[in-house]
């Protein structure tokens, strides 16, 4: 077990340097994650008869948006931590962002695209969910090669070492922790699988799936997952004695669920759901 748990540690946060040529792990599965994001949703646009460009458009829109959302987010829960060093606000490459911040700053991005190119915003969120959770998938193991967003002291099998320097002043006599990062990632490719089942399922000509079910469907079933790993953590963003991750997936849980309800049970549409011809890849 001690075996194990010393082989499941984090080597560090630099991928390689090269004279004053440094890259980070962080930045480099972020990049992946957005490169092989793109990649799923053109492929999965081709299969619903949409444009993928329009993906590839998109995704600028949503990169430029929501990376920058997502560091806002966290530095605003953490300002005691940046009010007196405020040249560490740029410093995205050191790890702290907030996928919640990127998902607010996308979906305005997202929206404002939708109405500029006159498509459904529900169609292209159909299109980018699956990627969305893998990206989260790969992301996360940002975390792990910065040694954060880890969680309580633990003796499991797969308890992760965490360095002196990077343990909470709490724990600070503890050297295995939870890998929240990891159940989050295994979380992440779980949802990827069940939205990727329902969007396959949804090209079957009698199928009942409507337009905008993946999009709610993961606002769910992430924000599930994220509930319960948050509160495992040990640094976990806070509104005053509430965790904020927690608080923020039970609102998503609940707007995911009414939309579900609303388009099944209630038999009607999301706005903006229409057919639209600038979405064909045949125009």
């Amino acid at each position: 077990m001690q075996l194990l748990a010393w082989q499941f540690a984090s080597p560090g946060p630099m991928l390689f340097e090269w004279g004053a040529i440094a890259v980070r792990w962080y930045g480099f599965l972020i990049a992946s994650a957005v490169l092989i994001g793109v990649t799923l949703s053109q492929n999965l646009a081709k299969r619903r008869q949409v444009n993928p460009e329009l993906l590839a458009d998109l995704a600028i829109w949503l990169v430029i948006a929501a990376i920058p959302a997502a560091r806002i987010y966290y530095v605003v829960f953490q300002w005691e931590q940046y009010q007196n060093n405020p040249g560490d606000i740029i410093a995205i490459w050191k790890g702290g962002i907030a996928i919640h911040g990127a998902i607010l700053g996308g979906t305005i991005a997202a929206i404002i695209f939708a109405k500029i190119q006159k498509v459904s915003i529900w169609v292209l969120a159909d299109l980018v969910m699956p990627s969305l959770a893998l990206g989260q998938a790969i992301g996360r193991w940002g975390n792990f090669f910065n040694s954060e967003a880890f969680g309580r002291p633990t003796d499991l099998p797969w308890k992760l070492y965490i360095p002196p320097a990077s343990r909470p002043f709490d724990y600070a006599n503890f050297e295995y922790f939870h890998p929240t990062f990891l159940y989050e990632s295994i979380w992440n490719l779980l949802v990827l699988g069940l939205l990727l089942f329902i969007f396959f399922q949804s090209l079957k000509p009698t199928s009942p799936i409507k337009t905008g079910t993946l999009a709610l469907v993961y606002l769910v079933a992430y924000s599930i997952g994220r509930f319960f790993v948050e509160g495992l953590r040990t640094d976990s963003l806070m509104a005053g004695q509430l965790r904020t991750a927690q608080i923020v997936s039970l609102i998503l849980i609940s707007l995911g669920a009414f939309g579900l309800v609303w388009l099944y049970k209630l038999q009607r549409s999301l706005p903006d759901v229409v057919n639209n011809s600038q979405l064909r890849s045949d125009q």
